[in-house]
């Protein structure tokens, strides 16, 4: 994938130190790491893999995907179903915003374009997914950092039965395109989610 140059490359620098401003740290090669910074790495790592030759603008929305998330706690929200929808379509609505807010700002010189900075919006709210190719391919890019880095710690908890997790995995798995199934089936995975992977998709 093509490095970003220019204000693309500002623009990714400032969204990193947004980043590593979140206070969930997770442990790196030599010391902790903010945990949304290391989120979009894997978000840029893998939206290599899935789509080499991404555009300026997908590469910035991959790497805002969860900008400043940890300003909205899941706990803000009732933990129902209809809270957890709530919750999401809040931390979508707020990350574009301010992601826009922050590709606006005197910092990117020159400045970004407007459509490219509605672009970047549009993308982290995920507009259009299914008839738009870059948001489809944002979203299949966050199911495999889903399932890469976080699925382990996320079938562990005490609250996630069998059905329920081989329910999130029939989902996540709806979600994907035929690009991004390859990709996942590729997966250096635990066994357990190897398993309940299988499950997931009835075999």
């Amino acid at each position: 994938m093509e490095p970003l140059v220019g204000n693309y490359a500002t623009a990714s620098q400032l969204i990193d130190e947004a980043h590593s401003c979140d206070p969930k740290t997770i442990e790196g090669k030599s010391s902790p790491v903010p945990y949304e910074l290391h989120y979009a790495q894997k978000m840029t790592r893998w939206l290599a893999a899935r789509s080499p030759e991404a555009s300026p603008t997908l590469q910035l929305a991959c790497r805002a995907q969860h900008f400043r998330r940890w300003e909205i706690p899941r706990s803000s929200y009732p933990m129902t179903r209809p809270g957890y929808l709530t919750w999401r379509a809040k931390l979508k609505s707020q990350a574009a915003a301010q992601v826009a807010e922050l590709l606006a700002s005197p910092a990117v010189d020159p400045p970004l374009a407007a459509h490219d900075i509605d672009r970047v919006a549009a993308l982290v709210r995920k507009e259009n997914l299914r008839d738009d190719d870059e948001t489809q391919v944002l979203e299949d890019v966050a199911c495999l950092v889903f399932l890469d880095d976080q699925f382990d710690a996320f079938e562990s908890k005490p609250e996630m039965d069998e059905d329920k997790i081989v329910a999130i995995l029939q989902k996540t798995w709806a979600k994907m395109s035929p690009a991004g199934h390859a990709l996942a089936l590729q997966m250096q995975l635990s066994g357990r989610a190897q398993t309940l992977i299988q499950k997931a998709l009835g075999g």
